[in-house]
C-alpha cells in the first residue's frame, strides 16, 4: 500500500494541507515536525523542511527512510526563466539539476560531480495523473527542466546562464536535492511549482499574497493526485 510523502519549502505551503487531511499525528523529529495523517484512505506524511538544498535533503531522507514513505510528492513556489511562463503557472518538473554546482575547475560540466548525473528524473507514472488531475479541474498545466541552487536568483544575468546551461525553464531552491535522495533510494517523486516571480522581473502582485493563494490551489491539485494514486 503507498504511504505517500508531501513536501513543502514553507509552513505556508503546508498549511492548506494540514486544513483537510484527517487523523494527524503530529511528531517532533530532528529540529523539524512532521505529521501523520490520512486523506481519503490513503496513508500521508506532511512536512515543510525550511528553505534551501541541505535542509530539504534531510527532510526528505528523513521521510523516506523514519516513516517509510514509498512515494514522495513536492509542491512549492518557482521563478520562472522560460519567458512562456506567466506569474500563477503551474509546471511539473520533467527533470532537475542543480545549478550552482560548480567544479569546472576539474574538467565537468556545471551541475555534475563524480558519481553524480547533471539531471535527475521525475517519475513518469505520477506526472501522467498529475496531468489528468490537470485536465479534470480545467487547469493549465507545463511541464520543464526545473533547476535548484542555494540562492534566490534575481540577476538576468545569471538568469540567462542558467537557461543557456541547463536549458532550464524555472528556478526555485530545493527540488533537485529532494531528486537525489529520492533516485539514490529509488523512490517514485514528482515536483509542482507554481510561478511566482516571471523572468522578465514584473512583480503583478505582493509574494505573501501569491504565496498563499498558490498554496492553496498547489494543496488541493496534491491531494487530487493522492486520491489518483493506487
Amino acid at each position: 500500500m503507498s504511504k505517500i510523502a508531501i513536501m513543502g519549502a514553507m509552513p505556508e505551503e503546508i498549511d492548506p494541507l494540514l486544513a483537510k487531511v484527517e487523523n494527524i499525528n503530529k511528531i517532533e523529529y530532528a529540529k523539524n515536525i512532521y505529521y501523520e495523517a490520512t486523506y481519503k484512505g490513503k496513508d500521508i506524511v506532511i512536512a515543510y523542511s525550511k528553505i534551501g538544498k541541505v535542509f530539504a535533503s534531510l527532510t526528505a531522507t528523513i521521510l523516506l527512510e523514519k516513516f517509510g514513505c514509498n512515494q514522495l510528492l513536492f509542491s512549492g513556489v518557482a521563478g520562472a526563466i522560460s519567458p512562456e511562463l506567466k506569474i500563477g503557472d503551474l509546471i511539473i518538473a520533467t527533470k532537475l539539476c542543480q545549478h550552482d554546482l560548480d567544479i569546472t575547475a576539474f574538467g565537468h560540466p556545471y551541475g555534475y560531480v563524480p558519481e553524480g548525473d547533471v539531471y535527475i528524473s521525475t517519475d513518469e507514472k505520477l506526472r501522467d495523473i498529475a496531468k489528468e488531475v490537470a485536465q479534470k479541474n480545467s487547469l493549465k498545466l507545463k511541464e520543464g527542466i526545473v533547476a535548484t541552487g542555494d540562492q534566490f536568483v534575481a540577476s538576468t544575468e545569471r538568469k540567462e546562464f542558467i537557461a543557456s546551461t541547463f536549458k532550464a525553464d524555472a528556478l526555485e531552491m530545493e527540488g533537485a536535492s529532494v531528486a537525489v535522495v529520492c533516485d539514490a533510494l529509488d523512490v517514485p517523486f514528482f515536483v509542482l511549482r507554481a510561478i511566482s516571480d516571471s523572468a522578465d522581473g514584473s512583480a503583478d502582485m505582493d509574494f505573501d499574497e501569491f504565496l498563499e493563494s498558490s498554496a492553496k490551489i498547489s494543496a488541493d491539485f496534491i491531494l487530487d493526485m493522492v486520491e489518483a494514486i493506487e
